[in-house]
């Protein structure tokens, strides 16, 4: 178990205690009075993002990469500053970086652009089935676009622990001499929980690909890809104080060679002649069409946000906050917890917590906790039907550095009044 986020030199990680007065009052719809507990969904977005998306639609409104012209030309500077500070915030050099139209996009980019060129007949992946639609889905369409080519992959499903991880002893057993892909949750989306494969280092051959979806832990612990081992990563903006509607796909730099545009179009490609599609250098291999100007520009103002509040500080405060709510929801008759920290046998957490209430369901009891004004996420969190052995719906709280010690009380008090009621 881990006890704590990975330590990290990167900018953004020193660690501080934020003062919380201050930061709640930079998250502008924090100031209706309810209790925003599902961040796990998307995050709050502070005054530095909304104002940056709003300076690019009111005034010099332009398409970057495409003029000469200073608007046109600033703004493809100014793309390639926030790549520069994405690749810095996760250990990773410019090139490295791709923006996507969010982390599911770069999970089907993986699927397509490499995997689908790459893999032969035979070949395997290894997936959690418990784990977010997203890292799931794009695996099961490839297998079956593969088998329309003749070529057959088999996806092989390995076990989530009571704590919510990998089982590491079941992936190391599912490893075979056709692995060609392991696709990961480093933080599980449901769960909590933080898997980094770290323990199976010597045991994973080193040609076969890492994909991790970073979309939980991006913004709310340090993540470094190269700690990781990962040939591929995915973020997701909109949950860590960005716009929706971006993501960015870390791509090794030794698998650039094996990678095909999954989107052809302006930028994408070199030049189509009798001999096919000459692919161009990354990123923008994997960049076709017109970015999300407005996106990639909020996603640079949260970068500074989480710069200033410094990544250590977000972690451990969300650690305090996640030992918090299990301890009090741990005293009520009733309550059970999926798996993760709450199983722990240290003091862990990283800001997600789902249980259920007998009595009520799921369903129910998020109606109510509204009602009340407390604001969580139910039902199956996007695991899809089917591959969910034992889990029923849940409620899942999530929390990020603008919820406090005082919401976290008086949502568990209010847990433990519905569950005498109910009960």
């Amino acid at each position: 178990m881990r006890a704590s986020a990975p330590a990290s030199s990167a900018a953004g990680s020193r660690a501080r205690t934020p003062a919380l007065a201050a930061v709640r009052e930079i998250f502008p719809a924090l100031d209706t009075g309810e209790v925003y507990l599902d961040s796990a969904s998307t995050t709050q977005k502070p005054r530095a993002v909304i104002e940056a998306v709003h300076r690019y639609h009111s005034a010099h409104t332009a398409n970057a990469g495409r003029g000469t012209y200073p608007w046109a030309s600033s703004l493809t500077q100014r793309i390639e500053q926030v790549r520069a500070a994405m690749a810095e915030f996760i250990g990773a050099a410019p090139d490295e970086v791709v923006f996507t139209g969010g982390a599911t996009a770069g999970l089907n980019a993986v699927a397509l652009s490499w995997a689908l060129t790459n893999l032969a007949d035979g070949d395997e992946i290894l997936y959690s089935p418990r784990d977010h639609a997203s890292n799931i889905y794009p695996w099961q369409q490839l297998r079956r676009l593969l088998a329309g080519f003749g070529r057959r992959i088999t996806l092989v499903p390995y076990r989530v622990t009571a704590l919510g991880e990998a089982d590491l002893e079941d992936v190391a057993a599912r490893l075979s001499g056709r692995t060609r892909l392991i696709a990961v949750s480093h933080l599980h989306h449901v769960f909590g929980a933080l898997t980094t494969l770290e323990e199976l280092r010597g045991h994973i051959d080193a040609e076969v690909a890492l994909c991790f979806d970073c979309s939980q832990s991006g913004g709310h612990l340090p993540v470094r890809v190269a700690e990781l081992d990962a040939d591929f990563a995915v973020f997701s903006a909109h949950k860590m104080f960005g716009a929706p509607g971006l993501g960015v796909l870390y791509c090794r730099r030794r698998r650039h060679a094996e990678l095909m545009p999954f989107l052809p179009g302006g930028n994408s490609a070199v030049s189509l002649d009798d001999s096919g599609l000459r692919a161009g250098p990354m990123p923008q291999l994997l960049e076709g069409g017109t970015h999300n100007i407005a996106g990639i520009l909020a996603l640079g103002a949260a970068l500074g946000v989480l710069d200033d509040l410094g990544l250590e500080a977000v972690a451990a405060h969300n650690r305090a906050l996640t030992q918090r709510l299990i301890a009090g929801l741990r005293r009520i008759a009733g309550v059970e917890f999926l798996p993760g920290p709450a199983y722990a046998p240290c003091e862990t957490g990283y800001g997600i917590v789902s249980f259920t209430l007998a009595g009520i369901t799921a369903t129910d009891l998020g109606f109510v906790l509204a009602e009340l004004g407390f604001l969580v996420r139910t039902g199956a969190h996007c695991v899809p039907a089917g591959q969910r052995p034992g889990d029923e719906d849940s409620v899942r709280v999530s929390t990020h550095v603008y919820n406090t010690v005082e919401e976290i009380d008086r949502f568990t008090e209010c847990v433990a009044t519905i569950a005498e009621e109910v009960s």
